[in-house]
């Protein structure tokens, strides 16, 4: 593997943009961050982090100032597979930026991917559960679920089970199978649920993410409600990607496929490349690239994050605010911006927030309406705020005194 500050050549006047997706948990982008020192440690040059969207800089703005001082920037791109965002949403950006500087060379990689240092961190995350259930491969039959998050994208979910596959060769696993956290199938509790029909004496589940974020906790969860239900099967969820050194192995070489031009896409099974069963529809690069004008365009506005039009993954609550000229003038607009400050400030809250117009309540406000459990709160108090995200929010908890009437 070329990794290192050795193969660094005469590009003396070179940096490199490591791309992440963006998140509204800060902690998500500060993990890109440390990578990216990580990196510059590992290869000698300058790094820099830059964002698809929700968190600043934008990928754009991390080029320009990049761009200040070199000649020469290698995007690199944190994303584990090659959905949308990595064939079309940052090459758009990618190619803006070559127009925007024809003085600046500016080269763009592929994902991470299938990748033997990514094999070898699963099988030491799956060895770590192992160890806390009491289990031994060698001994036991344990059985494995890699649990990705799932892509509208066929080319991306194949690898997710390419994964699992090399998971197993070599090693002494009962089974590894695949499964999603949503988008498609089969989800989690589906083959955790299949699994567990031939009595392993342990199931092992790996959380392919990146970070410790809403994904993550979701996987865990399945885990411990499968554990609950299944009382003749140990199971537990081991730990995401993280910052592991190993990954510093990938993007290593990811760089050096980019600086060197030779980056390898899967075309042949490209949904954009070719006809698919099920996918016609998606073929054609000017489909491709207006599906990318429209995304970058959503998010250009990066600081009004919580009315960001574009939701990646469903939030498990919709919490509408009225902020109509009653409860506006009972201070609805401070509830709102609360809740909202709270919801961010919280590590299990996974809720979008937003305004709505007149619920009906008129002085009976402010009026904050929790969905899909249909529980409206009626005059409620700035003050109130951090009870509802800390106990409705967080832990499903209503707060009895404040409620207004269920549905």
């Amino acid at each position: 593997m070329t990794t290192n500050a050795q193969a660094v050549d005469s590009f003396d006047d070179e940096a490199v943009l490591l791309a992440g997706h963006g998140s509204r948990r800060e902690r998500s982008n500060e993990q890109v961050r440390e990578l990216a020192a990580a990196l510059e440690s590992r290869l000698g040059l300058p790094v820099d982090a830059g964002f698809l969207e929700l968190a600043e800089p934008s990928i754009s703005d991390a080029i320009d100032g990049l761009a200040a001082s070199h000649t020469r920037i290698t995007v690199v791109q944190l994303s584990l597979f090659a959905a949308s965002h990595v064939k079309n949403d940052v090459p758009l950006a990618v190619e803006q930026a070559r127009a925007d500087r024809p003085e600046t060379t500016i080269h763009n990689g592929a994902h991470l991917g299938v990748h033997p240092a990514i094999v070898d961190l699963l099988d030491d995350r799956a060895a770590a559960v192992e160890q806390q259930l009491g289990v031994d491969r060698a001994e036991d039959d344990v059985a494995v679920v890699l649990c990705a998050r799932g892509s509208s994208d066929p080319d991306a979910n194949s690898d997710a089970a390419k994964l699992a596959r090399l998971l197993y060769e070599g090693r002494e696993f009962d089974t590894v199978e695949t499964a999603f956290i949503g988008i498609t199938e089969p989800e989690l509790d589906e083959r955790l649920h299949t699994v567990a029909k031939s009595r392993p004496d342990a199931v092992v589940v790996l959380p392919y993410m990146l970070g410790d974020g809403v994904l993550t906790g979701r996987v865990r969860d399945g885990a411990d409600e499968f554990d609950g239900e299944y009382p003749y099967v140990d199971a537990a969820a081991g730990d995401p990607l993280g910052t592991d050194s190993r990954l510093l192995d990938v993007l290593g070489d990811r760089w050096q496929e980019a600086r060197t031009e030779s980056v390898q896409m899967s075309c042949d099974t490209c949904k954009y490349k070719v006809e698919l069963d099920g996918y016609e529809e998606d073929v054609g690069g000017a489909r491709a690239m207006l599906r990318a004008l429209t995304h970058q365009a959503e998010h250009e506005d990066r600081e009004n994050v919580d009315d960001d039009p574009h939701v990646h993954d469903a939030p498990e609550k919709h919490v509408a605010v009225c902020t109509n000229q009653t409860c506006a003038a009972d201070g609805a607009p401070e509830v709102l911006e609360r809740l909202r400050q709270h919801a961010r400030d919280s590590e299990a809250c996974d809720a979008r927030i937003t305004r709505t117009s007149c619920l009906g309540r008129c002085g009976e406000g402010p009026m904050v309406a929790v969905y899909p459990d249909g529980v409206w709160y009626g005059g409620v108090d700035p003050e109130n705020t951090e009870e509802v995200v800390s106990s409705h929010l967080d832990r499903d908890r209503i707060v009895s005194e404040l409620v207004d009437q269920t549905l």
